[in-house]
């Protein structure tokens, strides 16, 4: 099993291709939470992402014959810039499938990086058979995202980040995909503080660690469906499992809809700018995902920043939604003068900003003599939600909240 002398190695080898990251202490979700709170900022590495230390330091201990030959390898799009880039540098050929539907943010930066980029699939799994294929079809080395020891310890270097820069750390929270990460980093941190725990965390949609752990095998799930794309993986590696099974404290999931607020709070509140597999921890800690002590040293590990532009529109949406900033309604009116000006009035009075407004006289579930209206509103939070919503309804509005 991994070792902590196989993580202290492999940060002599990736300690001039990796940064040591910040670990800043968070004011906003200390109070929030009533935890001592420090972000590990693993989303401002070199790539965006804790990736390229795993790469690196598999890399590095190719065989000459290995090198002449090249890689191979499967990723969403964090692992394949963190080899592309890591190849790139050491004079290694690397050729990367990424799924058909990956953020195209991380394909065009994988290619910046060096990559020859395959497109095949629906997900990694998909892209992954591909890989393999080609890895017999040319002799390259599979360089797998988390079944690998060597990149296990290359992802653990972030623990031995963590441990020297916070001697009195209680928790480190830390996202599951495959498991390559947070088995580095449980290694890291219970061989040099034992009663430290360790949290996993998985989104609903993508939760092969957690349902293996529950059920004492590794379970394959049949389809993921998450904003998480960096850790939506339909099975945990074996060589990870192992380490989890021995090292992970407990591992717990998260929503879509939880992930969407975290990255909205970092965002608005931190000003930090992370994917939705980089926000799992922090949402963990914020929606009380495990227990944790008044007072507690908590370190969620914000593993990634890479997050395409159109989805982060989207995520924020959804985030402000869930927190009771935006609204979208739907109401009927009268097809009379005056009838929308009556319900701006009410709109006005309770102080909530229109965005759009849209009328359509031709929906058959409404009548000949009425029109429907949808409205996109800001609000300021649940409470003034709460207040629009029920003087529209004294005034006899029939209002139906739209997602």
């Amino acid at each position: 099993m991994l070792t902590l002398d196989d993580v202290r190695a492999a940060r002599e080898r990736v300690e001039a291709v990796a940064r040591w990251t910040p670990l800043e202490y968070s004011h906003t979700f200390s109070e929030m939470t009533g935890a001592e709170v420090y972000l590990k900022l693993e989303n401002s590495q070199r790539t965006g992402s804790f990736k390229i230390r795993g790469a690196t330091n598999r890399i590095t201990t190719l065989s000459d014959e290995e090198r002449d030959a090249g890689v191979v390898t499967a990723s969403a799009g964090n692992h394949a810039q963190g080899v592309a880039l890591a190849a790139s540098r050491a004079g290694v050929n690397a050729k990367i499938v990424m799924p058909e539907y990956a953020p195209i943010s991380k394909v065009k930066a994988t290619e910046r990086y060096g990559g020859d980029v395959v497109l095949y699939g629906n997900d990694y799994d998909e892209a992954q058979t591909k890989a393999h294929e080609i890895e017999a079809d040319e002799g390259r080395t599979y360089v797998h995202a988390f079944d690998d020891e060597y990149v296990m310890a290359g992802q653990g270097t972030i623990g031995l980040e963590i441990a020297e820069d916070c001697p009195d750390l209680d928790t480190v929270v830390v996202p599951i995909g495959g498991g390559g990460l947070i088995s580095g980093i449980s290694t890291a941190i219970k061989e040099q503080f034992p009663d430290a725990r360790v949290i996993g965390v998985q989104a609903e949609q993508a939760s092969s660690a957690a349902d293996s752990l529950n059920k004492g095998s590794i379970q394959t799930i049949d389809e993921v469906d998450t904003i998480a794309d960096g850790i939506a993986v339909r099975r945990i590696g074996d060589k990870p499992f192992e380490v989890i099974r021995e090292r992970v404290d407990e591992v717990v999931t998260v929503s879509d809809e939880e992930i969407a607020v975290a990255l909205t709070y970092l965002l608005e509140r931190s000003k930090t700018l992370v994917e939705g597999a980089g926000a799992v921890a922090l949402a963990a800690l914020v929606f009380q995902k495990f227990d944790y002590e008044e007072g507690e040293v908590v370190v969620p590990a914000l593993c990634g920043g890479n997050i395409d532009m159109n989805t982060l529109t989207t995520v924020v949406m959804r985030g402000l939604v869930e927190t009771g900033r935006y609204l979208k309604i739907r109401t009927e009116l009268k097809d009379r003068p005056g009838s929308l000006e009556q319900l701006i009035e009410i709109i006005a009075a309770e102080k909530a900003n229109i965005y759009a407004i849209r009328h359509d006289r031709t929906s058959r579930k409404i009548a000949l003599n009425a029109t429907e209206v949808e409205i996109d509103l800001e609000m300021r939070g649940p409470d003034h939600v709460d207040s629009l919503l029920g003087e529209l309804r004294d005034a006899g509005y029939d209002v139906e909240v739209l997602d």
